[in-house]
């Protein structure tokens, strides 16, 4: 993708975890700019391990953020019109309805809640972190800070432990963003 071409498009950060499906994470972004989306990658300090830095960075014109920059140098992202938490971790999805922000990704999430910027997450757990009490009712505590989360019965439901997870449509992550980008133009 060309630099002026991203200009003319809608950022989106897509913020990635440390989950197995984020080793395929480039398959979603490349679907993301299929839609018209100009897509920067932000991943957690863990999810370095997971994602292949210079290949996003190809795919999308910027480098792949993980850390805080130092206060006196430029940004090197735009800003975002929206953001995409996939995959979620339990962990990032726990600190997030927590309110912490002790990486650049928790940083910029739980401040997009404050800004009104769009949020879509999609968790990638497994049945037996699902189980836990804190995972429910932090689900509900995105939701009600409305972040459209995807997942429960009928959207996307965890795999049993240790299995490879459960396959996730990309295009779910999509279509709930289109539905944002489509009520913002309305």
């Amino acid at each position: 993708m060309n630099v002026p071409d991203q200009l003319e498009r809608p950022v989106l950060y897509v913020v990635v975890c440390a989950t197995p499906r984020a080793r395929v994470i480039g398959e979603l972004v490349e679907l993301a700019a299929e839609r018209g989306w100009a897509p920067c990658v932000v991943a957690t300090p863990e999810a370095m391990k997971f994602v292949d830095s210079e290949v996003l960075g190809e795919l999308t014109g910027y480098p792949v953020r993980h850390k805080y920059k130092n206060p006196d140098e430029p940004d090197v992202l735009p800003s975002p019109d929206a953001i995409l938490v996939c995959p979620a971790s339990f962990n990032t999805i726990n600190k997030w309805a927590a309110g912490i922000s002790d990486t650049l990704a928790l940083g910029l999430i739980t401040e997009a809640i404050g800004m009104g910027i769009p949020l879509v997450a999609a968790p990638a757990v497994n049945s037996a972190q699902a189980a836990h009490p804190a995972f429910e009712r932090n689900i509900d505590q995105l939701r009600g800070a409305g972040v459209k989360v995807l997942y429960g019965p009928g959207v996307w439901e965890p795999a049993a432990p240790r299995s490879g997870g459960a396959p996730f449509a990309w295009e779910l992550a999509l279509d709930a963003l289109d539905e944002f980008r489509a009520a913002s133009a309305g």
